[in-house]
Order: C-alpha cells, then structure tokens, then sequence
C-alpha cells in the first residue's frame, strides 16, 4: 500500500482533533499493516510492538482463529438492537460468570458496554445504587480508570480534570505501595503494612471523617483498585499489600471493584490480574484484550445481591452498541482458545524469560534503575546513571528513535514500539503479544541495547 504521508500529515493536522491522544510523537506515526507481533510502516520496516495497543491485542494482531470468529459471525448476524436477545451474548455472560463463581464462590452476573471507561461508569451507577446513593470513592495514587467525567473523578491524575470541573465527588487517593520508590529502611512488604495500618486509621473513630462508629457505616461506597498499576507505571504490589487492605474493605462494609481493562485476560498469566493476589472482587470491570482489538466491547461481573433485575433493573444503563454479536463472537472465542491449554503456563515461561532479557540489560545499562513483571506485564524505570532520579528525557528519545524505523537486526531495518508510563513518564511498560515467540524476546533485547545505546549518544 502506497501512502502520500505527507498529504496525509498535513489534513491531520487541519482536520482532526488533536484531543484524542495521538500525538504523543512528533510527526505523528503512521502504520499501514499489522502481523504477530509487528506493525508495518508504509516501506514495509516492521517494527516490533510491546505494547500491543496498550494491551488490547493481547493475542496478536491478525490472529486467524479470531478473525475467522467475527467473519463467521459477519456472515450470520452481525448486527443487532441490544433490545433484544443473541446466542453468543448469553453464551459469553455464562462463562465469565461461572469462572468468577468457581473461583470466588458468588452468583454474579454479567452487564456489557463498549470501553473501558464506559463500564467504569456503569460500575459506579452499580455501587452507587447499592450503597443508596453515595457518591464518594476510594482510590489509588497512580490509579487510571478512564477519561469520561465519572471515571476521571477516580483517576488520581489532576490533568485529566483540569478543565472540565468535577463530575460529582473526586475520590480520595490512597497511596500505592511502590516497591521500587519505597520509604528507605522498609521492605516492600513492610511498606505495604504501613499503608493498609495508615488507611485502617481512618477508621478508628468519627473524627477521622469517613467513619460512623453508632451506625457502624461509611461515607464512601467503594475502593477502585488495579491490582498491578497500568498508566502508573505496571507497579506491582507486594504480595501481602491486598490481603490487607480487603480485610478493612470488609470490616468495614466497603465494596471491592477490581479494574482489569488493562491487565485482564491472561496479561499476567491469570484470567484476571487480581488471582494473583488471592482476594474476591465485589466487582470486576474488564475490555480490551476480550475481543483482541477488533470490535469495542467492554464489560463487568457484579456479585448477585448488586445487580440482580430486582436492584439493577432492565435501563439501568444503555448503549446501542452494548453486547454486540460481532464483539461476543470474539469474545467467546478469546475464552475458548485460552482455555484449551494451559495458557497461564504459556504466559508465565515466556515473562520469564523476558524478565531474565531485561535484567541482563539492566546490568549493562546504568540508566535502567529497576525491572520487574509478572507474567508479560513488565517494566523497565529509566534513570539517570545514579540508576535512580527518573529520566523522562532519555526515554522520550527512545520512543522517538525507536520509531523512526532505522534500528539494524540481522541486517534488516527495525522500528520498535514502546508504551511510557509511571508517576514520572519515566517507565517503560511493556505489554508484548502473549503469543510472543522467544526469538522475538531476543529480538526485543537486541533492539532495546541498541536503542537505549543511541538515546544515550543522542
């Protein structure tokens, strides 16, 4: 496919709203193909994803048995009012919620939108209606939910509400525990106590503002967590940190959402991030990766007692595009195929040994102060040589350079395509195709060297 790029650069910027988040790049890039684990520019340079559409696609752009679903579907019912019934929509609300049910022993079922925020929207209305109408959330520092109004009041990030006003009551953000940047003299773990003790404070008495001892109830309705941190930087918490911190929740009478847009569907070598950290959701919001980026559909589980027609009824929320065949076809498939084998296993072997990759450049590039993952969630922290201070301008050039398409592998031309995150746009998030074959991890760490090598020399 041949391309005026130029041509098309200039009626982008003339005609496009730049308030959608491409231009994080500068020109913005412009891809013309897509296969495994590789984009292509218009010459043809693949350049190798680890950030696979911020973890939509996390089996592999163009994979033929989820093509092949949704053109099954395509070529029966492809379309559909959401007033009514289709098998596929059913079909798939049935396996997820016999998976939660197995695995936390709740009845819950299963409610669906179109992206990812939208569900955290839809989760609010739910722990809202079920709390009788309070308004007021939990959340983390470093938390992201989202950018629609609702979901950026629970989105610790100020910019994202700087010029809109506030969308009912922002939530109170509790820090995170951050093992790379924790207090000094403190394990992780031990970090991580500190903070569910400082946050079970709160509820000691009535003075500490959130809490009726006489009525034994609390102002606010729910905490938003991810369990490992998405925009944040792929922050994964010590083991003991979310065993605490439910067993105030309980205590207390404080619903659980669990956010897994991003690291749902086997991102971390579970079916859901928060299997790792052996704690049950109240509720559970999930997009992405369920249709593999081909159709937007998002979704969330709720226990029973909150959703059931009786409390949640038919109307509660509305999209017209909500539950639509072509995007429960791929859906469904996404559970079949990851289910036929031990796709865990599959994730956790390949993250290990992207992990092994990246610790051996750690060790010969001072600039890179901390790696660790779980799964294929990982993360490399860009410093300066103190291996420490974050060194936004050093990643920013490798994103740039990685991107311009002239890395040599093997005597060919490479791109490579990384996502930034973390508290200090500082981090490296990588989230490469959960199909990523070991020569690709290879040639992922070859072209890392040679990236952060010219970044440094830049």
């Amino acid at each position: 496919m041949s391309i005026d790029t130029a041509s098309l650069l200039a009626d982008e910027a003339r005609y496009c709203s730049f308030g959608d988040t491409v231009h994080y790049v500068n020109p913005p890039k412009i891809f013309t193909g897509c296969e495994g684990s590789y984009m292509f520019d218009d010459a043809g340079t693949p350049y190798l994803d680890l950030q696979m559409w911020y973890s939509a696609v996390n089996f592999g752009y163009r994979n033929r048995r989820l093509e092949d679903a949704m053109t099954k579907q395509l070529n029966t019912l492809p379309q559909i009012a959401s007033q009514y019934l289709h098998p596929t929509k059913i079909e798939l609300a049935r396996v997820i919620a016999q998976d939660a049910e197995k695995k936390w022993g709740s009845q819950g079922r299963v409610h669906f939108n179109v992206g990812g925020a939208q569900a955290i929207e839809d989760s609010l209305k739910i722990v809202r209606n079920a709390s009788g109408g309070k308004s007021l959330m939990f959340a983390f520092e470093g938390g992201y939910h989202g950018r629609t109004l609702g979901a950026s009041s629970i989105t610790s990030s100020y910019r994202y509400r700087r010029r809109y006003g506030h969308f009912g009551d922002r939530a109170q953000f509790i820090p995170f525990p951050y093992p790379f940047r924790r207090p000094k003299g403190m394990t992780a773990e031990e970090y991580a106590d500190s903070i569910v003790r400082d946050f079970e404070r709160k509820f000691e008495n009535e003075y500490h503002a959130i809490w009726d001892p006489k009525t034994n109830q609390c102002e606010y309705a729910a905490f938003y967590i991810e369990p490992i941190q998405g925009t944040g930087g792929y922050v994964i918490p010590p083991a003991n940190f979310f065993t605490g911190l439910k067993r105030v929740l309980d205590d207390h009478g404080v619903l659980l959402v669990v956010d897994e847009i991003q690291m749902g569907f086997w991102r971390t070598g579970k079916l859901w991030s928060v299997e790792n950290f052996g704690i049950k959701p109240d509720v559970l919001v999930f997009a992405k990766a369920l249709t593999n980026g081909l159709n937007p559909l998002s979704g969330l589980w709720a226990r029973e007692e909150l959703i059931n027609p009786t409390v949640f009824p038919p109307g509660s929320t509305h999209s017209t595009f909500a539950s639509n065949p072509l995007g429960t076809a791929i859906g469904l498939e996404v559970m079949k195929m990851t289910h036929e084998m031990d796709f865990g296993k599959q994730v956790c072997d390949a993250g290990a040994y992207f992990l092994d990759g990246l610790r051996d450049l750690q060790k010969r590039h001072r600039e890179i102060g901390d790696v660790d993952g779980l799964g294929l969630a990982l993360r490399a922290e860009i410093c300066t040589e103190d291996g420490f201070t974050p060194n936004k301008a050093l990643l920013d050039k490798m994103v740039d350079i990685g991107l311009e398409g002239n890395l040599d592998y093997q005597g060919s031309k490479r791109g490579l395509v990384l996502d930034v995150g973390g508290y200090y746009k500082n981090v490296i998030t990588f989230a490469p195709s959960l199909m990523i074959t070991r020569a690709e991890i290879d040639e992922a760490m070859a072209l890392l060297d040679q990236l952060i090598t010219r970044a440094k020399q830049a």
